[in-house]
């Protein structure tokens, strides 16, 4: 059970490019509050904030974009060429990024709660989930959806992949698998299905 009195927590992860933000979404539309804690540690790098400055004169003006903002492509190409660069940043934002997702989680209002956590077996900083969702693709098609998403190279995009989890080791914490190797109407069918039975769920949480 959940640390959050009355809070039924899914945990949603997979692998990069997975579709975790699409299955995020389409749980939103059933009327599910979603935490996306990418979206969160976006938000707290926003220009202008304490963190945002801290990592310009950490990383020099360099890391901006024209438009004064962060150039994020730049950012996580650097971090994962430089493990000591991706700790730093990894230890200035994943206390706060915690802190902001529990603050969410404390105000939902939802029968049940899916935090989108792209590490969250990796972490280990979420071990109060009810359950584990998996959005589950093949490795070779997530580095084909990188590259075509983010411009990546193939080289770029295995080496994001290697700092995760096995696909293997992913299903294996497993309570629920999506397989998002089809078409968006086969993924909604798959979520429908998992939403009633979180609803049963959450009620005998209560």
């Amino acid at each position: 059970m959940s640390k959050f009195i009355s809070k039924y927590i899914v945990g949603l992860t997979g692998g990069i490019a997975s579709g975790k933000t699409t299955a995020g979404n389409i749980f939103a539309r059933l009327g599910v509050d979603v935490i996306d804690a990418d979206e969160v540690s976006r938000s707290l790098v926003n220009a202008g904030s304490p963190c945002f400055d801290e990592i310009v004169l950490h990383f020099g003006n360099d890391i901006l974009d024209s438009g004064g903002d962060l150039d994020r492509a730049k950012l996580r190409e650097l971090i994962f060429n430089d493990d000591q660069q991706k700790q730093w940043l990894e230890n200035l934002l994943h206390p706060l990024v915690r802190q902001e997702i529990e603050r969410k989680i404390e105000v939902s209002s939802s029968k049940y709660i899916i935090l989108s956590v792209p590490l969250l077996l990796e972490s280990g900083n979420y071990d109060f989930v009810d359950r584990i969702l998996v959005v589950d693709v093949p490795e070779e098609t997530q580095v084909c959806r990188i590259m075509q998403r983010d411009g990546s190279s193939e080289n770029l995009a295995r080496q994001i992949m290697s700092t995760q989890v096995s696909r293997d080791e992913r299903l294996s914490h497993a309570d629920d698998i999506l397989d998002n190797i089809n078409d968006l109407d086969s993924l909604k069918i798959q979520i429908e299905n998992l939403h009633e039975k979180y609803l049963r769920l959450a009620a005998t949480n209560d």
